[in-house]
């Protein structure tokens, strides 16, 4: 087992950037990895797929109203499992460019499933599929420049897995909480958190591509 390499530096060293600098990062990545340490016989990839599952329940169980403080719980839980997978294999040994495409892929899967909850609390389904498409173009176009030559991520974005795993469950929450809506406006959560999501999202892409720009672009092109 490869379980002495500091967990920043394997993560810096698979996603091409050094995170060291940043303390709540670091700090999470830290967390991640004790909760790693009982789970070094699960495959990786079983963990992925656990997400997924995960955030498929959360969805159902949002439909239900009265279970969306579940719901809040299982996306959370989702987010944990997005970085168990990574440590596990880190601690292990085990990560492998295959194992990174299956996290990629159950990342997009679990990135519908939080529109989903969106739109099972009354988003406008047109929203949520322009939600959709939008998280999944900016991470298209991370890893296309990615294929392209560029090391790491290009830029950490206000849109990245973090941000849409605490906006899924805030709204989730909400809703199960205060069904009748937001706190002094009666705004929908659901429509509340389709907002932030776009507004994010929006950012986001122009940060990336400031940073596409500035790693791919040759000066004076």
């Amino acid at each position: 087992m490869n379980t002495r390499e500091d967990p920043t530096a394997g993560w810096s060293r698979l996603h091409g950037t050094d995170v060291s600098g940043n303390r709540l990062v670091v700090g999470w990545l830290r967390i991640v990895h004790a909760c790693a340490r009982p789970l070094d016989r699960v495959p990786p990839d079983a963990l992925s797929a656990a997400g997924v599952v995960c955030a498929g329940v959360a969805v159902l169980a949002a439909a239900q109203g009265r279970w969306a403080i579940a719901g809040a719980v299982l996306v959370v839980l989702t987010g944990l499992l997005d970085g168990l997978d990574g440590a596990v294999a880190l601690r292990t040994g085990r990560a492998r460019p295959l194992g990174a495409v299956v996290d990629a892929v159950a990342d997009r899967l679990t990135d519908v499933a939080f529109v989903g909850v969106f739109l099972v609390l009354g988003a406008d389904p047109l929203w949520c599929a322009g939600l959709v498409l939008l998280t999944w173009l900016h991470e298209y176009a991370r890893a296309r420049a990615q294929g392209a030559g560029m090391a790491g991520p290009g830029a950490v974005t206000v849109a990245e897995r973090p941000t849409r795993v605490i906006i899924a469950a805030v709204v989730a929450l909400g809703a199960g909480v205060l069904p009748a809506g937001t706190p002094l406006t009666d705004w929908s959560w659901a429509v509340v958190g389709a907002v932030l999501w776009a507004v994010t999202g929006v950012v986001g892409a122009v940060q990336l591509a400031v940073a596409l720009r500035r790693e791919l672009v040759t000066p004076g092109r």
